[in-house]
């Protein structure tokens, strides 16, 4: 089946991507952009039904029997002050989309639209996820715990990602590893308190957090496979009262990345010994805690190889395999259960300014870049349901 872009569909999805560039919404705060979702699906006779209190699912059953296939988009924004300069800038207060949100939900809302025109033609059915909360606490989890896999049961599913790393009219498909875990530490130290000019009648809990700083840096340098990608990186330190008082306690916060949920398991716990050891040196006590993130996305090597191959013969898209990144992405929970794919759409164009990475302020996208996401998850869709690309 071939994929179409044509001007007004392309019109059409400029403007609803500007419209929710300009209205931003936290994590299921996203009540206008659901709304207008579910009135751009009205206006294509698509059903769908609300989830996680700001998603939407949406299907669109094909004319005739095939795989069921699930397109996923989030929707919410970044508690971030735009700078990017675009004419179409947030008019609302710290509250961004600086990661590309709002074109991924715009492409989505495209895609609908061709699959819906084309819905005799469509072997299988596709399940159309627009999430909410992915920057946080995470929209993915509610969306499954209410069902969205199942009934139809979910078989395999694919997202695009804008990335101003990769060139307008390129997209990313890697094989296996894609995006890292992302954990949260904080580690307490404590001693005792006193006077800063008799240091010997305390115990100083600042050397020791200095210490414990130092020696986590070893956990990534010294302690792991130089082949394993890992990151450790101490955010916050806090402590102490005044210049001459000796503190008794120091907090530390952090995060922890990981590609492979082995390494990932295995970074908590040389944190807790580094920690413990180093108050045990030290005198002091201490305290870890970890707060688990995101897992890694991990695409199906299988899925990923079979459609790049598939989307460069048939559609001439111009596919790379980008390295992957120590970002964190919550699609990592759809894929853990069913094939996913998380695709790189290239937005970068030094020309419209498309340079500066997501969580920026400056963040902005090459719209060039909107049809061959388009294409690129319509053509998913259709191949995989129709079973050109197996599973």
């Amino acid at each position: 089946m071939a994929i179409d872009v044509n001007e007004a569909l392309l019109a059409r999805v400029v403007e609803l991507r500007r419209t929710i560039h300009r209205n931003p919404e936290l994590g299921f705060e996203e009540h206008e952009t659901a709304a207008l979702i579910e009135g751009e699906l009205d206006s294509l006779g698509i059903e769908h039904r609300r989830v996680a209190g700001t998603g939407v699912v949406a299907r669109i059953e094909g004319g005739s029997a095939g795989h069921v296939v699930a397109l996923r988009a989030d929707l919410d924004a970044l508690p971030i002050s735009e700078r990017s300069g675009v004419p179409f800038a947030s008019e609302r207060d710290n509250k961004m989309h600086a990661c590309g949100h709002d074109a991924h939900a715009a492409m989505l809302l495209g895609v609908a639209q061709v699959l819906a025109s084309k819905k005799e033609r469509l072997a299988g059915t596709v399940v159309l996820l627009f999430q909410p909360a992915e920057e946080g606490p995470g929209g993915a989890l509610p969306m499954i715990e209410e069902g969205v896999l199942d009934a139809p049961a979910v078989e395999a599913i694919a997202m695009v990602h804008v990335d101003t790393r990769i060139d307008v009219g390129t997209i990313g498909i890697s094989p296996g590893a894609a995006n890292a875990s992302a954990d949260e530490f904080y580690v307490t130290i404590r001693g005792t308190g006193g006077h800063g000019g008799y240091p010997h009648m305390s115990v100083d809990a600042i050397p020791a957090a200095a210490a414990t700083v130092l020696a986590l840096q070893n956990v990534v340098a010294r302690e792991l496979d130089p082949l394993a990608s890992a990151v450790v990186t101490i955010g916050t330190v806090s402590g102490g009262y005044r210049n001459n008082v000796i503190a008794d306690q120091v907090q530390l916060s952090g995060t922890l990345r990981a590609l492979d949920s082995a390494v990932r398991d295995e970074l908590e716990a040389r944190v807790r010994r580094i920690v413990a050891g180093i108050a045990s040196t030290y005198g002091v006590t201490s305290e870890v805690r970890v707060v688990r993130g995101y897992p890694p996305v991990h695409n199906d090597v299988s899925l990923a190889r079979r459609f790049a191959r598939y989307a460069s013969e048939h559609a001439g898209l111009k596919v790379i395999e980008p390295p992957p990144t120590m970002g964190a992405e919550d699609f990592a929970y759809f894929a853990q259960r069913v094939p996913g794919l998380l695709i790189r759409l290239g937005v970068r164009s030094e020309s419209s300014g498309a340079i500066h990475p997501g969580h920026s302020p400056l963040f902005r996208i090459d719209e060039r870049a909107l049809p061959i996401g388009i294409v690129t998850l319509a053509l998913f869709a259709t191949a995989v349901g129709a079973g050109h690309v197996g599973l």
